[in-house]
């Protein structure tokens, strides 16, 4: 009787399109990101953690650069700071995009230049606004009417701040209603269609310690098509237009924000920055020509398409538990280290790592440790099917509003952050710890 060998089944090679360009793969299946294993890192400094992979944040910062070889790149801070952060973005010679006197005072603490700097907020306090004015920020972007009258009074008598003006264009983009704000029915900027971008700008003129220097949009986050961007060129150019005949003003800067969209799974689409350089560029041209200006100048404001990317979670599985035709993996985190599938439903792709599997993969959905029904991590993704306790999840694309949204909820404390290059590993943001969290607490 002739014996069947049925062969042990070999795992297929990772899909890392969505990992950082220096992640490797072990035969035992451990990820090194910059050359340092993730469970070495894990074991060093414990779990949840942040690896940030800094070749990959300088890498893009070129890339934004040699894409707009003419234009201002600003990072936009708030998808992720800290001083090692602002240090990387100043000598790959961009600008930085704050929106409150927290991310300001520490960037210009590190050592960035003010002047490069941009404020701009819906509802910027007091201390922002004074505190942009003390360290010398190049520009403040006006978000509404309020705001002049306050920062002329603040510039002083013998003052003077350059200014722009955050206009809405009437335009709906982004990756979820929450994160689009080029539209009439949100929050941010002056609207072109009812006047009152054009009124802010007249008010703005009767201000000589106000320097007008261009018109800010900002159409949203998570956007992939290059499409709103030159809609947007054609209503800013237009609006620009008007100006020059209403008020013989020839405005020399055009800040079309950021929003640029990232893939966050293997398949997904990604904004592709080269088509958008090329295209806003044409349609900038097109439309000065056409309205008979000269070309302004570009700004634009990455965040999440430079940190994103460089950044990956690490957790500890701590329960596999299985619930009807559910199987819930918990782990060492959630909600409070990653708000975003709570809030915008964004889907992740997780990976086993620190131990090769042949099991056959299961449906499971990956969820946190927090006191919510809604604190998922990941719904209905494949891991292997033997996954347990002490199992170690790394979550790629965590480089941007992770640690920058991370909340105190339940009282866990945020994680610390690491940088990780050249087989170098370094603690750049250390984790909160219970000391930290009672120190907070001062009354009885």
């Amino acid at each position: 009787m002739t014996t069947v060998r049925i062969p042990t089944p070999r795992p297929t090679a990772a899909d890392l399109s969505v990992w950082p360009a220096s992640t490797s793969e072990s035969a035992h299946g451990d990820l090194a990101v910059g050359g340092v294993p993730l469970t070495e890192i894990a074991g060093r400094f414990g779990t949840p953690v942040y690896v940030l992979d800094e070749a990959e944040v300088r890498e893009r910062c070129r890339t934004y650069r040699d894409a707009f070889p003419e234009a201002e790149v600003l990072y936009a801070a708030k998808a992720f700071l800290c001083r090692a952060m602002a240090h990387w973005i100043d000598e790959e010679g961009l600008g930085l995009d704050v929106c409150s006197a927290g991310e300001l005072e520490l960037a210009v603490t590190t050592g960035f230049p003010p002047e490069r700097i941009v404020l701009h907020g819906n509802a910027k306090s007091p201390r922002d606004l004074d505190t942009a004015l003390r360290l010398g920020v190049g520009r403040i972007v006006i978000d509404s009417p309020s705001e002049i009258a306050r920062l002329a009074a603040a510039v002083g008598p013998d003052g003077h701040q350059k200014v722009m003006v955050r206009v809405v264009p009437g335009i709906s983009a982004g990756g979820h209603e929450k994160i689009r704000t080029g539209t009439d029915d949100q929050k941010f900027g002056l609207s072109i269609a009812d006047g009152y971008a054009q009124h802010a700008i007249a008010r703005i003129l009767d201000q000589p310690r106000l320097e007008l220097t261009g018109l800010h949009c900002h159409l949203g986050s998570q956007i992939t098509s290059v499409k709103p961007y030159l809609v947007a060129v054609r209503r800013m150019v237009g609006l620009m237009r008007r100006l020059r005949e209403q008020y013989g003003l020839v405005l020399p800067e055009l800040d079309l924000g950021g929003g640029h969209g990232i893939a966050y799974r293997p398949g997904e689409q990604a904004l592709d920055l080269t088509t958008l350089a090329r295209r806003v560029r044409a349609e900038l041209a097109d439309a000065c020509a056409t309205a008979g200006l000269p070309e302004p100048r570009l700004l634009i404001e990455p965040g999440r398409a430079i940190a994103g990317p460089a950044g990956v979670a690490v957790y500890h599985v701590l329960a596999v538990k299985h619930t009807g035709d559910h199987v819930f993996v918990a782990v060492d985190g959630g909600m409070s280290d990653n708000p975003r599938p709570a809030l915008y439903g964004v889907r992740y792709a997780p990976r086993l790592v620190g131990r090769r599997s042949t099991a056959a993969p299961a449906r499971v959905t990956v969820v946190g440790r927090h006191c919510e029904a809604g604190d998922v991590l990941a719904s209905d993704v494949d891991l292997p099917g033997d996954v347990r306790p002490g199992d170690l999840l790394a979550v790629p694309v965590a480089g941007a509003y992770h640690l920058s949204m991370a909340s105190g909820y339940n009282l866990v404390g945020r994680p610390p952050l690491i940088a990780v290059r050249d087989g170098h590993a370094r603690l750049l943001v250390r984790r909160e710890s219970l000391e930290d969290i009672r120190n907070r607490d001062v009354g009885l």
